[in-house]
């Protein structure tokens, strides 16, 4: 994988760009257009038949699209990157590239709801056969791989419960059974800020884009990145064929636009995260804290060695449980009742309720998704204006 060399900070700015040689804007045009229009038949024809670059349709290459993909590419350390009109349809995209009946998958049974549907219901309704499992379970996972195995797919820090998954160990293993296993990560969570999953071992990265990377809540995206040769092939068959997923050119600018801060909020998001991590779990009505930076939690080890900061996400219990917590949710004043994350703007969710509520009841206990599990992304707020909030939310538990 192509190492970037310069600072995350300079090249979330500056990688990628086009020069515009007409009119010397300093940021990106929007390229707002369905089709481009080709100098003879000649070339229409090359570039169709793949023997010239240039752009042909916007469902398969715009030039907006191209700024962000190089950055972000650059970002994860790798090859190219692929844009997609959501996280789904990042994952999505990737995974109906690469299976399809008889092929295997493994993935880890702690996964964002979306991701969860697709893996336990919707692909083997394809005939793809799909293992969930604990990839903390490394015996486990040796004794799950098959001959017929195409991927492992790992999401870590996991939504919601921010479980780490060692993506080394996950890797190694997958690789020394057959170098050909496709090792996936949703680095989602981390961004590429606080990880670097292809340092690790792993083949494919995906991202909603939604979060870090836009960092706005004015948006929807992901990426799919990896090596040249297999971001050709999603574009050609997952996005153009199969999926749809395309990414408009007016997205595109807003995460050229939002990537510019990129640096500056991911330091905003951990620094504050790890203030509130701290102030929850010294606090009286607060049962438990899920923040792999605190050293209470039970895979605070491997986040050390694999994260080089932990994230703007916590998850935790209150004292009395479901009610108490949704009571908690109900009266707050500033943080918002919305399932997203990576936003400017602090948000809060139920995931039993909400986001995670394609798991059944036994399914959320078994991962290790408690019903009063609360999920707080911490925004860029003067982090002791959320936790006033917070104060104000459980004044009334």
């Amino acid at each position: 994988m192509k190492k970037n060399t310069k600072g995350i900070g300079t090249t979330a700015i500056h990688a990628g760009k086009m020069k515009d040689v007409m009119f010397g804007s300093l940021t990106t045009p929007i390229y707002q257009t369905s089709t481009f229009i080709f100098d003879n038949c000649a070339q229409g024809g090359a570039r169709f038949a793949g023997e010239e670059d240039g752009y042909i349709y916007s469902r398969i290459g715009n030039p907006s699209a191209s700024v962000i993909e190089k950055k972000v590419a650059q970002l994860e350390g790798g090859e190219a990157a692929l844009a997609t009109a959501s996280g789904m349809g990042a994952i999505t995209s990737l995974i109906w590239t690469i299976a399809g009946a008889g092929k295997h998958i493994i993935a880890d049974s702690t996964l964002y709801g979306c991701t969860y549907a697709l893996m336990s219901k919707d692909l083997p309704r394809f005939g793809v056969e799909v293992d969930l499992i604990d990839l903390n379970d490394l015996e486990l996972l040796e004794a799950t791989l098959k001959e017929n195995t195409i991927a492992v797919f790992i999401e870590t820090p996991a939504n919601p419960n921010l479980k780490i998954t060692d993506i080394k160990a996950v890797s190694d293993i997958a690789h020394s059974y057959n170098k050909e296993i496709q090792v996936i990560c949703d680095n989602t969570f981390a961004s590429p800020y606080n990880q670097k999953p292809f340092e690790l071992g792993v083949d494919v990265i995906c991202h909603s884009a939604t979060k870090y990377l836009n960092g706005h809540g004015d948006l929807i995206a992901g990426f799919v990145v990896g090596k040249q040769s297999l971001m050709n092939e999603i574009l050609f068959v997952g996005v153009k064929n199969m999926t749809g997923a395309v990414l408009p050119a007016n997205e595109c600018y807003l995460i050229e636009r939002g990537l510019k801060t990129f640096e500056v909020r991911m330091q905003r998001h951990n620094e504050s995260a790890m203030i509130i991590a701290e102030y929850l779990e010294a606090h009286p009505k607060i049962e438990k804290v899920y923040y792999p930076g605190l050293k209470s939690h039970h895979n605070h080890e491997i986040a050390v060695k694999q994260m080089s900061g932990f994230g703007g996400v916590i998850a935790f219990e209150v004292k009395g449980g479901r009610s108490a917590g949704q009571a908690m949710l109900d009266n707050l004043d500033m943080i918002g009742l919305a399932v997203s994350l990576g936003s400017d703007e602090s948000l809060i969710e139920h995931p039993a309720s909400m986001t995670h509520s394609t798991y059944t009841e036994e399914e959320l206990i078994e991962v290790g998704i408690p019903s009063g599990l609360i999920r707080l992304s911490v925004g860029l707020e003067n982090v002791e204006d959320i936790i006033e909030d917070l104060e104000v939310g459980m004044s009334h538990m």
